[in-house]
């Protein structure tokens, strides 16, 4: 049994009740938070017969993280998409709180909560501590990389590693908001040059946000506008709602034949070996989807089975008579992390290029993932969210 331990949500059962529990309701667009206003996407429902997305809370000054996501459900009204307790609670002051004051160098509160974007490494990087731990480094090509020792487990055996990538504090630019048929969509861009040194080449993110009652899409195309080639993969942080909050009957449908196994849950780094699901906890194929029950999750799906040009989790809660499905579209996305705790009313379902520590020698030159960027060349990264009613 593998050490079932929180390490990945380290600080948010402590913060949640004082910071998130206040933070989500009411998004004002005159609001800061990373020096940037805030901005929401809103529409009304129109249907009295299905759901429908009615608006979605953005944070341009941090990385353009989702804060908030609400879908109208016809006879039951406003329900939140992503996780937050008491969202009806006063306002985005005590985010702000979190995310301004609270929060360390690296923006790490930023991928607790919401849905925050992952680049140029989604999850877990491991290397060669710095004698003051606060850096590591780790190598691609024959190239020696820095990157930030910016999370551990909480055993006296945990390693310290790099996590989650180097936008989560990254400010974005041309922030244009446009109507469109039945809803509106944002488009902005962060011009995130080497990442403070620790990168190879120089980068561009162009996001579209994208809010109509049947679907939210968010997009990420990364542009390298430097000299050298870089190895870059993309992927987000999305905490998805148990509306009901009875965790142990909700349904979750993940597509993938394989899992990754890891050394224990605190540490939770790959061991290089992918293993069939069959008769196992982790096979989540069966259509509607497998009751979270009490099990641990903090695990990686591959393999993944693609329909109707899509790799589509599904998040059931039958009790609330709820569902939402996450469609990743880029053909590029490899993997599907999970990480839901028993204690917790959430999932995080996270659709991503890359397995864990893509450069490690545990994967035996296998294709981790990682895609090799030129110079000029671009990548996309496409999840498309959907609400229905099971």
């Amino acid at each position: 049994m593998r050490m079932k331990t929180f390490a990945r949500f380290t600080c948010v059962a402590a913060a949640t009740a004082a910071f998130i529990a206040p933070a989500l309701a009411g998004a004002q667009d005159d609001i800061e938070i990373g020096g940037q206003k805030v901005v929401t996407l809103s529409r009304k429902a129109v249907s009295t017969t299905r759901p429908e997305f009615t608006s979605v809370t953005i944070a341009p000054g941090r990385g353009m993280e989702l804060l908030k996501l609400t879908a109208n459900f016809p006879g039951k009204g406003e329900v939140q998409v992503l996780y937050g307790p008491d969202l009806s609670s006063v306002g985005l002051t005590n985010t702000k709180q979190m995310l301004d004051v609270q929060d360390d160098a690296n923006g790490d509160f930023g991928y607790r909560l919401g849905a925050a974007f992952l680049f140029p490494y989604p999850n877990r990087i491991r290397g060669t501590l710095s004698a003051d731990g606060k850096t590591l480094t780790t190598q691609w090509n024959g190239k020696t990389i820095t990157l930030p020792a910016n999370n551990a487990g909480k055993l006296p055996t945990a390693e310290k590693h790099a996590m989650h990538g180097l936008i989560l504090k990254a400010k974005a630019d041309n922030v244009k908001v446009v109507k469109i048929p039945g809803g509106e969509m944002l488009t902005a861009v962060i011009h995130a040059g080497d990442f403070g040194g620790h990168w190879f080449s120089k980068t561009d993110l162009d996001f579209t946000i994208t809010l109509t009652g049947t679907y939210l899409d968010a997009t990420v195309i990364a542009h390298n506008v430097g000299k050298e080639s870089e190895p870059v993969s993309i992927g987000w942080h999305p905490y998805f709602n148990f509306p009901s909050g009875d965790r142990s009957q909700v349904k979750i449908e993940i597509p993938g034949a394989k899992y990754a196994t890891v050394d224990n849950y605190d540490n939770v780094f790959p061991t290089g070996k992918l293993l069939p699901v069959d008769g196992t906890q982790y096979d989540l194929r069966a259509a509607g989807g497998v009751a979270l029950a009490k099990n641990f999750y903090d695990d990686n799906w591959s393999s993944l089975d693609w329909k109707n040009g899509a790799a589509t989790v599904k998040v059931i809660d039958p009790a609330a008579k709820y569902g939402v499905s996450v469609e990743g579209i880029s053909p590029l996305i490899k993997t599907i992390q999970m990480y839901a705790p028993p204690t917790q009313q959430f999932a995080a379902i996270e659709h991503q290029f890359n397995f864990a520590d893509p450069f490690s020698k545990v994967w035996n030159g296998m294709d981790t993932g990682m895609v090799t960027l030129k110079p000029g060349q671009r990548t996309q990264w496409k999840v498309r969210l959907r609400v229905f009613v099971p």
